[in-house]
Order: C-alpha cells, then structure tokens, then sequence
C-alpha cells in the first residue's frame, strides 16, 4: 500500500468520489510510492487544488482532478450532474492549471522533483465512459471512468510514460523533498545534528583509508599530491612525515598559514617522540629559528623574497646534522617560486632528499604562483571525505576537474542573500539561528572573505598562539578569514561575502571558504555575484539550496 498525505482525505462536496479514487491508488501502488491528497497550491495571487497527487519513484508526477456524479461530454463541453442541478465544469483546464502552477513552484524553490516526468488525468469514479472517446484536450488514455477504477494504478503509469513533460523518473531524495514540502514540514533539527554527528565517524574512517596510498607510493622520493578540498591532503601529510620519521629520517614539516601550523604542531606533539618531525611549522619560522631577523608584518617584500633568501644562506652555513632528510609540504600552493631553490638546500641532499608535497591548486588564493621543482606526475585524488554531497558538489562546482562527493547525505545548503556590506551582520544573525538550534557554539565558524570580522580583531589581539589554541579548544563560535583558515575545517561553517580584497581570486576564495563546512554550510552575501564568480555549473547547484533570511 501507498504512503498517504494526510492519512485521510480531506471530506467535501466531491468527498465520496475522492475517496474512491483515493482507496483504489493506495491498495493498487507500491509500497514507496505516495498519494497526496488536497494539494492547496499558493503562486502569487493564483490559488489552485490538486485533489489527488501521485508521486511514484522512478516513474514520475500524476496530478488527478475527480468529478463524482454524472458527467457528461457534450459540444466540447463538460458537464456535471442532471436536470436543475446540471452546471458546466471543466477538469481538464483545472487540472492541467494547477499542474503548471505545482511545477512552476518546484522550479521557483530548485526543488529535484522539478525534473521528474509529471502528467494530469481526470477521473469520473461514478460514470462510464466510452473506450473510443478521444477528446482533443484529453485522451481516453488520460481519463479514468467507473470501470478502470480496478487497475488505476496501471493507468496513471502508462499515462504518466505517455503523455508526462519532464527528463526523468522521479528519484527517491526527490520524493522526500517534495513531502517535506507538499505537507509543510521541515527537517527536525535533532534529525539535522544526529546527520552531523554521522558525518564526522564516517569523514574519521574514509580518510584513515587514504593511507593504503602511501603504502603504494613507499619508495618514492620525491611527491608530488594534487587533490580538491576535502580529499585528506593535510592527513596524508602529517602521516607521511610521521612514517618518514618513525623510519630514522630527520623531517621538516612545513605550511604558510598559522593555523594550519598550529594545526600541524599540536597533532604532531601527541605522537610518541620517535615519530615527530624535527620541526614542525610555518616555512618563514625556520630560517628565524637558525638565526634570521623576524622583520614587520607589512614589509611583503621581507616575506616574499628576502626571508628565504636568508634561509638558503643559512642552510649553507648549517651542519649536516641541523638538515633535513625529508621535507614534507602541505598546502604547497601558497609557496612562491622564490621560496622552493632555499628550501631545497634545507635537505642533506638537495638533489635526491626527499620532498613531498600537498597541494590544490583552486586554492591560489594568494598573489603569487610558485610551483613545487618535481618532475614527477603527480598523484591525484578525486574524492571529497570531508563534506557531505550537498557541500561538496558545490565547491565542486566553483573548481575545474571531478571530485566525487564520497561524504553522506546532509543538509541543504542555506543561502542569505544579503548586500557585500550587510554580509557581517547576516552572518552573526545566522550564528545566533545555528546555536538557537542546537549547534554547539565549538562546531561553529564565522569567515569573511573582506574585512575581517570585528571580534577576530579583538580576538587575535591576545596573540595568534592564544587565538589559534582558542580555536582548537572547540569550546566557541570562530572567528576568522578564509585566508587563515586554509587547511582547516568546522562542521558548520557561515561564510561572509562581504566582497574581495583581490578581485582576480575572489573565486578561489568562494572555493576554499565553502569547502571548510563538514556538514552544514550557509552562505551569506550577494548571491547573484556568487553565482556571477562560479558561472553556470555553481548557479545549479544554488538551485537546490535554501533560502534564508534574517531579522
């Protein structure tokens, strides 16, 4: 037997009739299949009814106008009942004008049903009808009578195969978002965080399972590990570096951001004392800690060049015991091409040390464009284990290559769109709506991809270390800018379009501020300039998201 919507038939004029069709579908259709009943449809000013809906996995949309009583036909007219109560009707036009307006309402919202194959019937439940009747404005294959109530089911089907508008069968995730809002529901978020929590045990298992790679590429010395957000780059590395380590080799262990280094170096500190890598950080630390001066935090010239110019004069001047036999590099992409020949007189043997590096290339959200000096293929991964198909398809989407979403499936993605200069306050409007439902305040991040958020200001006041350990405490919402949060993740993620300090990389910044949320991702901003920045491919996948707004 059918599902039902509402568990009866709502009872009117036409109530006998209904119930007829009603009882005849839910007794013949498959268990999986849904027959909705009453359809109230509100487009604008347009009000319309559907009296029965079917929705049948893998076939398609049927809407079913019933007319009980005696109807006739005549002069190309409809007509219901006999003597003083005879009056004109006319079905098809109903049904086939609130079909219209059920499937303009699908597309409006992005909903997946929008796609399924949809057809109208008509159904006399108490009137004969001739089998040669063909009317113009509806088959006889389109038109259930008194006599095809015993095989109904089979008749929607074949009308729906038939006659049905639309590419494609109708795909169970659809059917479940057409009930949610056929009938008004929405997703408990008790059901939404339990999702979450389900997500983080399987992202721990799939990226564990990454390491039969290294088992395969054992012997290489030199690495070269291209892949999309989400696909266990970080992880790969740090258990690179511990192998290399655990096997006698003395190991340097590198990035750019600061959080991704504080990252590397409180995972690293719980591993036993044999497996650590001799330094573990930012690549500017290290030509400071062998004795270069820090320099200010606004003289880009001192970062870009000079500091690792000093780096490659200090490595000269170092012991062989002070050098490294590996290097391993995560988030390769931010190095610049000034950085790489110093870094490479850091290994014990420049020429065959190894080196191992971690990149995506989506992810140059910075001025510069160094390339990594291998000339080895480079090993690529295609699968997202991070975020749930929802977010990874549309960070997918804002990246050139296929990365397949492996994650499960999560909630939609939620979009506020909001002006670049209103994206702030939105966004801590968002913030106040994911605590009022349940998130832990540590689940929770805040980026902006302009202007920094007022409170990271004051927060990194207290120094980056605090900031960052503050971070990783997991106790509070975060605070941050997409460009420091590269590498690192948060299961809900609020992302700020509060405009772009570069506007030629304002797309890889959407990429990689989207691509940190592990199971709920909002976006909040202008989103016609979000779907202008992914082209084509990102608009579809905001098709299916859920509009928000705050107040």
């Amino acid at each position: 037997m059918a599902r039902t919507f509402p568990a009866e038939p709502p009872v009117r004029d036409d109530g006998v009739a209904e119930r007829t069709v009603w009882e005849s579908l839910v007794r013949q259709l498959p268990d999986d299949a849904v027959v909705f009943a009453g359809v109230g449809l509100q487009d604008g000013a347009t009000e319309r009814e559907i009296d029965l809906l079917v929705a049948w996995p893998h076939v398609g949309l049927a809407a079913i106008e019933v007319k009980g009583g005696h109807v006739t036909r005549r002069d190309g007219r409809w007509w219901q009942g006999s003597g003083d109560h005879r009056h004109p009707i006319d079905p098809v036009h109903q049904v086939q004008h609130a079909r219209h307006v059920l499937s303009g309402l699908l597309r409006d919202r992005g909903e997946p049903a929008q796609h399924a194959r949809i057809t109208h019937l008509v159904a006399l439940p108490h009137t004969p009808v001739p089998r040669d009747l063909d009317a113009p404005d509806l088959p006889r294959t389109m038109l259930v009578d008194r006599d095809d109530l015993p095989h109904v089911a089979s008749i929607v089907k074949r009308a729906i195969d038939e006659h049905g508008t639309g590419r494609a069968g109708l795909e169970p995730e659809a059917l479940d978002r057409l009930v949610d809002y056929l009938t008004g529901a929405f997703p408990s978020q008790v059901d939404a965080l339990g999702r979450a929590a389900e997500q983080e045990d399987r992202l721990d298992q799939l990226t564990r399972d990454q390491a039969h790679l290294l088992d395969a590429l054992r012997s290489f010395t030199r690495l070269q590990v291209v892949g999309g957000a989400g696909t266990g780059k970080t992880w790969l590395a740090l258990e690179q570096a511990r192998r290399r380590a655990k096997d006698g080799d003395r190991v340097a262990l590198l990035c750019y951001s600061r959080g991704l280094a504080r990252y590397l170096t409180r995972v690293t500190q719980t591993w036993r004392p044999a497996e650590r890598p001799a330094f573990v950080g930012l690549f500017h630390d290290l030509p400071v800690r062998w004795g270069a001066p820090a320099g200010s935090d606004d003289d880009s010239a001192y970062w870009e060049s000079e500091l690792p110019a000093h780096l490659g004069r200090l490595a000269a001047g170092r012991s062989p015991d002070e050098l490294f036999d590996t290097v391993v590099v995560d988030e390769a992409q931010d190095f610049g091409v000034a950085w790489w020949p110093p870094l490479l007189q850091c290994l014990r043997d420049p020429l065959r040390g190894r080196l191992y590096v971690f990149l995506d290339e989506a992810q140059r959200v910075f001025a510069r464009d160094g390339v990594a000096p291998l000339d080895v293929a480079p090993v690529v991964l295609d699968e997202n284990l991070r975020s749930t198909k929802q977010i990874a398809q549309l960070c997918g989407s804002l990246r050139d290559g296929v990365t397949r979403p492996r994650g499960s499936d999560g909630a939609p993605v939620r979009v506020v769109d909001v002006p670049a200069d209103a994206a702030i306050g939105a966004a801590d409007d968002m913030v106040d709506t994911l605590l009022a439902e349940g998130w832990p305040a540590g689940s929770v991040a805040l980026l902006a991809t302009g202007r920094r958020h007022p409170l990271q200001i004051e927060l990194t006041g207290s120094g980056h270390d605090a900031y960052w350990d503050a971070f990783f405490a997991g106790d509070d919402v975060f605070y941050g800018h997409v460009l420091g949060f590269k590498g690192l993740e948060r299961s809900a993620v609020v992302l700020a379009v509060n405009g772009f300090r570069d506007p030629a990389r304002a797309r890889s910044l959407l990429y990689t501020g989207m691509s940190r949320a592990r199971s709920l991702l909002v976006v909040v901003g202008p989103r016609a300039e979000v779907e202008r920045l992914g082209g084509e491919p990102t608009r579809r996948r905001l098709a299916t998201a859920e509009p928000w707004t705050t107040g």
